[in-house]
């Protein structure tokens, strides 16, 4: 009988990982606690509690809060209301792939500005701008960048937002990853220095489960309420349900308690993962990442990743092509996603992937 397949593709924790008592026990209190906000349609700002919860931790109003069916609605409705066709956009070079889908079926005009370890290339940037690009949005995913795993440090956040200063442009700081560093330090979100404008997303998904969608846009109260209106046309209101056993978990203290889980459990797969890389593919190049789920690996020049991908299927083992990041080039770039194969699946995993490589 075959192996059972080792995914690095999906980014996604294990169940091993998910607090499930916890919030079970947080759907119990939601639904003893406020069972009419829990079960009501409510409105499309979010759950109130929760609201009031985020705006908190942010420091901000809640009325620049909104809160979604998870962060990539929240992306969703502020293209929907910032970016039209022939709209210029900057991403960082790779960027997630579906960030990208959304732009181009929006029919944006999409500038990738190359990603180093410590974050977009904001000298290559200011070039760009120079040159007489126009954008009207920057989205970056500044802590452990999915695909990359690259962090964007604190001289760079600076120089971006004066860059956003000068050229007049939105920064969409979409930070789902944040609250999973394992080494580092933290750097403060770029909303806290600029909340007119930067606009911030995360997600519960990460930390809670991918299964409770709830997700979050914090902004200028004037474009989250236009947003607010956005989300009315859609749904009238987000899951109210989720919301409120979110709530419950974060304010009983389970969130942080969950967060210490995850991110024990993710440090040592990465290390696994570090050192069978090194071990098994001494060809590849990467950073290991101060936290999240991704690393981005970069084989030798001229390696088909492609082939790679069918030869390492065959073995049972499956990643995400680069060129999925990316609007050209990347051939010889994989991402693997660590958060959902325990250490002994990553060992076995990368072997796997190792014998593919040796196969080509």
């Amino acid at each position: 009988m075959a192996s059972p397949t080792i995914s690095f593709a999906r980014g996604a924790p294990s169940l091993d990982i998910i607090d499930v008592e916890g919030l079970r026990d947080a759907a119990v209190r939601a639904f003893a606690n406020d069972p009419a906000g829990t079960t009501a349609y409510g409105t499309s700002i979010g759950y109130p509690r929760l609201r009031a919860w985020i705006a908190e931790r942010h420091g901000v109003e809640p009325e620049r809060v909104l809160v979604t069916n998870g962060s990539m609605q929240a992306d969703a409705f502020l293209f929907e209301q910032l970016i039209g066709s022939g709209d210029e956009v900057i991403v960082e070079r790779p960027t997630y792939d579906r960030t990208l889908l959304s732009l181009r079926a929006r029919g944006a005009r999409v500038h990738a500005v190359e990603l180093a370890p410590d974050g977009i290339d904001t000298d290559a940037l200011a070039t760009l701008l120079s040159e007489g690009a126009k954008p009207k949005l920057a989205h970056i995913i500044p802590n452990f960048q999915n695909p990359a795993g690259y962090t964007l440090s604190r001289a760079k956040r600076q120089a971006l937002l004066e860059l956003a200063r000068k050229h007049e442009f939105v920064v969409f700081e979409d930070d789902p990853y944040v609250e999973l560093r394992f080494s580092g330090e933290r750097l403060e979100t770029m909303l806290s220095q600029d909340p007119e404008r930067v606009v911030y997303a995360s997600s519960f998904s990460k930390t809670v489960c991918p299964g409770i969608r709830v997700g979050y846009l914090v902004g200028p109260t004037e474009l989250i309420a236009q947003i607010a209106k956005l989300a009315t046309g859609t749904y009238i209101s987000p899951n109210m349900v989720s919301q409120s056993i979110v709530y419950e978990f974060c304010a009983s203290g389970a969130l942080e308690r969950s967060i210490e889980t995850v991110k024990t459990a993710l440090t040592k797969r990465l290390r696994t993962l570090d050192v069978a890389l090194r071990r098994e593919l001494p060809e590849a190049e990467f950073v290991a990442p101060e936290g999240g789920y991704f690393m981005w690996v970069t084989l030798p020049q001229g390696t088909d990743v492609a082939a790679l991908f069918k030869a390492a299927a065959e073995r049972g083992v499956a990643f995400v092509k680069g060129t999925d990041f990316l609007m050209e080039g990347g051939e010889n770039t994989l991402r693997l996603a660590y958060s959902g194969v325990t250490p002994e699946e990553v060992d076995e995993g990368v072997s796997r992937l190792a014998d593919a490589y040796r196969s080509l």
